[in-house]
């Protein structure tokens, strides 16, 4: 059985983004490190609409990676 750490999705999979904070409650910022589930990981810095700092990272919607981040908010 494949490990689901050495498993690649490919880069045409359907994909979906989660909106996270960018720095901790003392203002420090969070580290970014790239997803190795999938390959079509990438990540962007916006500021919400309250103006906040967030960082939006965008996973293959089967990546757990993910399932596990929209599921913990």
């Amino acid at each position: 059985m494949t490990s689901p750490r050495s498993r690649k999705v490919t880069y045409d999979a359907p994909v979906g983004s989660v909106d996270l904070p960018a720095f901790d409650e003392n203002g420090a910022p969070y580290e970014v490190w790239p997803c190795t589930d999938c390959l079509p990981w990438h990540f962007e810095v916006i500021r919400a609409d309250d103006g906040e700092v967030m960082v939006r990272e965008w996973h293959a919607m089967e990546c757990a990676l993910f399932q596990q981040l929209i599921s913990d908010q």
